[in-house]
């Protein structure tokens, strides 16, 4: 049986891999493949501590990790490490008008851009996160700089932000390049330029489910701000789809970013995939998972939200029928995350933990590797 396996270049069924590592028939496979713990640990940490507590659990098992990002924190560097590519720096305004180192990777006549190194939520002390002054300025640079290096596929990832303006703060430095373009040739390249937006949020501009009301609170916003923010993305969407004739205001991913995916996909023609599909094709994920005997995943906090397009239900949704198990370092609604298919759901910390102690990198890497260390001789 177990030569026909591997005649047949078959995937060794989960019930049959830990016999096979045994009499070395085939290396047992696990894929780790966690989004960054925000404020904690970046990808590539969190990967690399559950792939020590395989080794502890598992020394025969063949580790490969993947640092992974749904369009947020760490896309640049988690799609660098997939493709390769080069990092190039240049100035742009942060979301209050300050100059601000960004970094963007280009890959031949790819770019690709995320919007958090512009404009992202992390560049702004807590007392200075007001989506009532934040502008997405830079992201405008950013996009232009791209397109004078030669870029003609723009990848730009959404997510991280701190802004809430409808991209109208992007629009206007791109207005403002093309003022200073006396030629036009800056203007006729972006006509050329082929845009996706990378994002999971399939939230659209306005309503209950909006931008505004949604996501501005996370950024400082009142409740007398959201009123507000709400009515200028209306009134602005509803100018350009008079201008323009057509209205994607209400298109899935349109209150990403603060609305950014809005102003991507009605004025740059953006389409949208989702972030953590763009990532795990360019890794060739569907085939890792098919050879790998389990997957591991992660996040800061599960809940029923992790469902709603987050990095581990995508790896979910991508993994066939190989197992997924998910850990965070905060877990709630646990039977719904059973229920929608992972072999198991574990918190990486005690449940009366201290947040100021759970966040701490050392502690959070060590708790990592101790929680698959434990987990994986009842999973296998």
């Amino acid at each position: 049986m177990w030569l026909f396996f591997l005649q047949k270049g078959l995937h060794i069924p989960k019930t049959l891999c830990n016999f096979a590592a045994c009499f070395n028939l085939e290396k047992m496979q696990i894929l780790i493949a966690i989004d960054s713990m925000k404020g904690c640990l970046r990808s590539t940490e969190a990967n690399a501590a559950a792939a020590e507590g395989v080794r502890t659990a598992c020394p025969d098992a063949a580790v490969r990790t993947l640092t992974v990002s749904d369009g947020g924190e760490g896309f640049i560097d988690a799609y660098r490490e997939a493709v390769g590519g080069e990092l190039r720096t240049t100035t742009v305004l942060d979301p209050l008008g300050r100059d601000v180192t960004a970094r963007y990777l280009v890959d031949g006549s790819t770019a690709v851009l995320e919007v958090a190194e512009a404009c992202g939520l992390n560049l702004l002390k807590p007392e200075e996160r007001n989506p009532m002054k934040a502008k997405t300025y830079g992201v405008g640079q950013l996009v232009i700089d791209a397109v004078r290096y030669g870029a003609t596929d723009i990848i730009v990832g959404l997510g991280g932000s701190g802004t809430s303006d409808a991209g109208m703060g992007m629009l206007n430095a791109l207005n403002d390049a093309f003022r200073e373009d006396k030629d036009g040739h800056l203007r006729t390249l972006m006509h050329s330029i082929r845009f996706t937006i990378a994002t999971d949020v399939d939230n659209p501009l306005c309503g209950p489910n909006g931008a505004a009301r949604v996501f501005a609170p996370q950024k400082g916003a009142t409740p007398e701000m959201v009123g507000i923010l709400e009515q200028v993305a209306e009134h602005f969407s509803q100018s350009a789809a008079a201008e323009m004739g057509h209205d994607c205001s209400k298109e899935p991913g349109a209150g990403a970013a603060g609305g950014l995916g809005y102003a991507f996909m009605q004025f740059l023609g953006a389409k949208r995939r989702s972030g953590i599909d763009v990532l795990l094709d360019a890794v060739h994920f569907d085939e890792q998972a098919a050879r790998s005997a389990l997957i591991i995943t992660g996040e800061g906090a599960a809940d029923r939200q992790t469902l709603m397009g987050k990095l581990p239900a995508g790896v979910l949704r991508r993994a066939g029928q190989t197992p997924v198990v998910l850990i965070a370092g905060k877990v709630s609604d646990r039977e719904e995350l059973l229920a929608a298919g992972f072999a198991e759901v574990a918190c990486i910390n005690p449940p009366a933990s201290p947040i100021e102690e759970a966040m701490q990198p050392d502690i959070a890497r060590q708790r990592i590797t101790q929680t698959i260390h434990r987990l994986l001789p009842a999973i296998l």
